[in-house]
């Protein structure tokens, strides 16, 4: 295990991708400026990944077009369930691989158009907010204790104040606060912030935000936050609030990563979020439309409340968002923007169990169906034409995998039940082609690895366990699209933080089970039945394997011992000088009732705040 020096170190680095902190300019208005992650490869190396790219693509296009061409197509009796099945399975087919080909543009589009901004010195005239949040019995107040300390020691030369806002209202927490001399804010017992639904929906992250920044929000011009087990860096604002310099940047966003790779859920979580943080947020620079990311980000109060404050969605950062990126800046005209940078501002703890990473999954890919079967394609027809391309290849990979997982047990089922075969084509060149085609796609992926954003990834690697981890949460997509599907109703659902971590069990597997048992009996019937044959039985047979696969993993990790990697408190530097520990004054609410489009009213200033910090 590396010493807690060294990582530090490490994870300081990985704080400072972007370059060093430049001046504004003095002679001109403020505008982000970025600079190609390709720049340091040189013309030739970035002339070298961009053939790479067309090609990737142009294997991928002749591919499905071998695939679906009309001789492959096989004769069918005149059975009409026979015909129908047939034309459903090769129109599965088409789409299955419509969506791969969308999923291999978008990795290839992001890798030649990544870009990083060019950080500024904030402006010290800011007034800004720190916000975590708490629930109770969900994540420990130890744990939320060091995020706050760790939010004291944050460098800003204006001001500064950090806030808890706590779900219960629990006296513990409130000691804490005055022992760390944070505010503290709740809104249990508050109707009006407590609602059925909507922008002050109860028991929800964005509820709690939304119900903060209505009551103090208007003190503040922007808002700094993190998850609960998300520890900030030092340098936090100085890396994120230089940007706010740009009138027309609503929110800025930064990498996720995970400090406690110590099981292979973890370190195969950190993984797969690598082709989003590492490449797919730089693309979306070159559209001023990065992705906004709950786990750190910093907020400007004036955009919010263009939109009426986080949306109501399961996945409120990705909705609200979409909704920033359609509206335009009143004070300007022009759209607002968004910005990513690749610099490591807080270091996280990721599930930790299988429990609790296929509930995050969940939510996540249910949030991506929610939004895409309501408000998103109203809002889509606003966006321009570049931005209409990102957000269509970038919402493509929860559907794809869902999708693709479903039609593949649907279709195995109809052949291996059935005897229906959609498309024939010779299985050894099928093989090969369809082999040289991922080949491609993983060439792509490997290479883009040098642009890694987190110091948790082992150096060297080629993302394997990312690669895999998402093959292994397919079934969890499936089941996410099918709830979506069927209406069925989604919760906001808090991943479990530390201790609080959920335990497995064989019930944390029922989805891949239940799978399992569809494939192997589709298998058995095709052996009765007579339509077994190597070439066929090959899919389905991985597809069981799949299925199986994190059973198996954890019954084999289940008795080892974890490895003892550094928390993330040991790892962002806490010796880093903390703000003098002042008495914290009880700060009255001013409800606004936040509503879309609204101006705020002039409300009583608060000058004592500016001496709290």
């Amino acid at each position: 295990m590396a010493s807690p020096v060294g990582e530090q170190e490490r994870v300081r680095a990985f704080s400072e991708i972007s370059g060093p902190i430049t001046e504004p300019p003095a002679d001109r208005p403020y505008q982000v400026e970025f600079k190609g992650v390709h720049k340091s490869d040189g013309p030739r190396r970035y002339a070298g990944s961009l053939a790479i790219v067309v090609l990737n693509v142009a294997v991928e296009i002749g591919f499905v077009l071998w695939l679906l061409h009309p001789s492959h197509r096989p004769e069918v009796d005149g059975n009409t369930f026979a015909q129908a099945a047939n034309v459903f399975v090769i129109a599965s087919i088409a789409l299955v691989e419509a969506l791969r080909l969308v999923n291999v543009v978008s990795l290839s589009l992001a890798s030649i158009l990544a870009r990083d901004p060019i950080p500024v010195r904030p402006d010290s005239g800011l007034r800004v907010a720190f916000l975590t949040t708490i629930v109770p019995g969900k994540e420990p107040i130890e744990m939320v204790r060091t995020t706050l300390e760790a939010a004291r020691r944050i460098r800003h030369d204006g001001r500064f104040d950090v806030w808890l806002l706590d779900e219960g209202d629990a006296p513990a927490v409130k000691e804490m606060c005055l022992e760390t001399g944070v505010h503290h804010f709740s809104r249990k017992g508050v109707e009006a912030y407590n609602q059925p639904r909507g922008f002050f929906k109860a028991k929800t992250k964005h509820g709690n935000y939304n119900a903060w920044v209505d009551a103090h929000g208007y003190r503040y011009d922007v808002f700094l936050s993190v998850d609960p087990d998300h520890v900030p860096l030092p340098n936090y604002a100085e890396r994120m609030l230089g940007y706010f310099r740009d009138p027309d940047v609503a929110f800025v966003v930064g990498p996720q990563c995970y400090a406690n790779v110590d099981n292979f859920v973890t370190k195969a979580a950190e993984s797969q979020q690598f082709p989003f943080h590492s490449v797919i947020q730089r693309a979306a620079n070159a559209y001023g439309i990065p992705m906004l990311v709950g786990t750190n980000n910093a907020v400007r109060i004036d955009a919010l409340m263009c939109i009426g404050g986080l949306a109501d969605s399961i996945t409120e950062d990705m909705a609200t968002g979409l909704a920033l990126h359609t509206r335009r800046n009143p004070g300007t005209g022009r759209r607002w923007r968004s910005v990513y940078t690749p610099d490591v501002v807080a270091v996280g703890e990721g599930p930790s169990s299988w429990t609790d990473y296929f509930s995050q999954q969940l939510r996540w890919s249910r949030g991506t169906f929610e939004i895409l079967s309501g408000t998103f394609w109203r809002r889509f027809l606003r966006l321009t034409p570049g931005r209409m391309l990102h957000y269509l290849l970038i919402t493509t990979f929860y559907p794809s995998m869902a999708v693709g997982w479903i039609l593949g047990a649907v279709n195995a089922t109809l052949y291996l039940a059935f005897g229906v075969a959609g498309i024939v084509v010779p299985p050894e060149l099928w093989l090969a082609l369809y082999v040289d085609a991922t080949l491609f796609q993983a060439w792509v992926y490997i290479r883009n690895r040098r642009y890694n954003v987190s110091p948790y990834e082992e150096t060297g690697s080629a993302g394997l366990r990312g690669m895999a981890m998402s093959v292994l949460s397919a079934p969890i997509y499936a089941s996410a699209l099918t709830a979506t599907v069927l209406r069925r109703p989604a919760k906001f659902v808090v991943t479990p933080k530390a201790d609080a971590s959920s335990p497995d069990r064989v019930d944390t597997f029922r989805r891949h089970l239940q799978w399992s048992a569809l494939l192997a009996a589709a298998l058995v019937t095709s052996v009765v039945l007579g339509y077994a044959n190597v070439d066929v039985m090959m899919w389905p047979a991985i597809a069981l394997l799949v299925s199986l696969a994190p059973l198996a993993i954890w019954l084999l990790e289940r008795d080892d011992d974890a490895t003892g990697t550094q928390s993330p408190s040991e790892l962002v530097g806490a010796t880093a000088p903390v703000r003098p520990l002042r008495p914290q004054p009880h700060i009255p609410a001013q409800p606004g009732l936040l509503r879309p489009g609204a101006v705020p009213a002039p409300r009583n200033t608060d000058d004592e705040i500016g001496a709290i910090a």
